[in-house]
Order: C-alpha cells, then structure tokens, then sequence
C-alpha cells in the first residue's frame, strides 16, 4: 500500500485491444492500488488489475469518478483513473483536474501524472490510410456540456480554415441531428465530394470502416454512434487504393479514384 503522498495516474488505455496498451500505462496500472473508471473501460482492462481495488461507475458519472479518484489519493493510496483513448482528449484528465481545483489543490500532494495513449482519432486515422497529414482538428458533436451554438461556431471556423476534421460523439440516440448539421456547415467550404471515412470500434471486435463523401454522408448516419469517430478530409484529400489521403503538402498533386 501506498504511504505518505498520494498519487493519481491519469491513464489513457488506447482503442481497446492490450497490445496498443503502452508499457507506461500498463506500468502506471501495476503500481496503482485503485482503479477507477467507466464500466465497459475496467472491463478492457480487468486482467491486468486482478486483486485491486477497482471503482467502476457509469457514463455520466465523470466528476464522480473524478472525486472518488481524489478522495483515495487524498487518503495516500496510488489511483489509476483510466480513460479510453487518450486521458486528455475527451478523458478523464479534465474531470480530475476540475476536482482538483475545486478542493484547492496545491499541485504536489497529491501527485497527478498523466500517461498519454492512442487516441480514438489517432486509431481511426491508421485504419483509413493517412487522413490526418495537415493541420487538423477535433470537434466533439456532444452538446452535453458545450452549447451547440459553440460547436457550430467552431465547425464553421474549421471549414473556412480547410482544416481536416476529426468528430467526436456524432451521434447518439439522443442527439440524431448534429453530423447533419456539421455536414451542412462543412459543405458550404468544401466540396461534396470531399473523402470522408468512419470508423466504429476502431482496432477492437466488431471493428467497421465505412469510406464515404461529404455529400453521401447522410446516407450513412444511420450507421454512426458513439463509439464511432467521423474524419472529414479538407480541399486536398483523397481516395487511393481504398485508403483516405491527405498529401503533406499542398504542392503535392492530389488523385482520385
């Protein structure tokens, strides 16, 4: 047991498969007394935290995975709080971190280290070839906690900035409208026959793959969800071999297929 100073180890546990576990995350998974995370998230995980105290709460419940990680630390144990993909990019390193500040942390005790993993657009990216290869960016569809007028904002920007775009929760059954919408948006900067790939489960059982457009979009939203990652290529992406490809420049001569 850990003595003294607490630690939390904000890890990100990549798409789902243990092999793109990175030893540092499964390292910080090993010294950690307690776990604690979204179900299905333990679940991926649970072979190699057999015999730890494990804390496993729903989706919705991220500030209470948040506060239970900080009381345990508080308490001088070493807490795992693991996220799928990244811990910092839609994970679990903003909720902590939130906590954190509201019990007036000092930035020593506890100790917080965040151990980076492969992203769910990073996964995505690999499976449909090279789409990321520009200035991209990420934009979540979730209105939960950002207003949607925000995120139409920043849709607008990313398709007068001809960014390549990466979404986040596109679609649940709750919200049915928003890629949609971010299709609309999208298409007034771009044209329809700009690549699109979505990619469900990337690199886990059940993986899907789905190479579109920008126009034909629509016609596949019935297939997209939350474990699903939509990357929309910008004015010099391309279809070759299958794969979606953004050149690393623009001098480089774009092709279709």
């Amino acid at each position: 047991m850990t003595t003294g100073k607490g630690k939390i180890n904000l890890i990100g546990i990549g798409p789902g498969d243990a092999k793109y576990l990175t030893p540092a995350a499964s390292d910080a998974l090993s010294e950690s007394d307690v776990i604690v995370g979204f179900r299905a998230y333990i679940q991926q995980i649970e072979g190699l935290i057999v015999g730890k105290d494990v804390v496993s709460m729903e989706l919705g419940q991220e500030l209470e995975r948040a506060a239970a990680a900080v009381d345990s630390a508080y308490a001088g144990k070493t807490v795992a709080v693991v996220s799928s993909g990244d811990a910092g990019i839609y994970g679990m390193s903003g909720p902590v971190f939130r906590v954190l500040t509201d019990r007036d942390w000092d930035g020593q005790d506890p100790v917080v280290e965040t151990v980076p993993g492969v992203s769910a657009m990073q996964a995505a990216a690999a499976v449909l070839g090279s789409p990321l290869m520009q200035d991209f960016c990420a934009i979540s569809l979730s209105d939960l906690l950002t207003p949607w007028e925000k995120i139409r904002g920043r849709l607008e920007a990313a398709g007068q900035g001809d960014f390549v775009v990466a979404l986040y929760n596109p679609r649940s059954q709750r919200r049915q409208t928003q890629l949609l919408e971010a299709r609309e948006i999208l298409l007034k900067h771009r044209p329809g026959d700009t690549p699109v790939g979505i990619v469900g489960d990337a690199f886990r059982p059940g993986q899907r793959v789905k190479i579109t457009t920008l126009q034909d979009l629509d016609k596949e939203a019935g297939s997209v969800d939350m474990v699903t990652i939509v990357v929309i290529g910008n004015s010099t992406t391309y279809l070759h071999g299958g794969k979606v490809i953004t050149p690393r420049g623009y001098e480089e001569k774009t092709k279709t297929s």
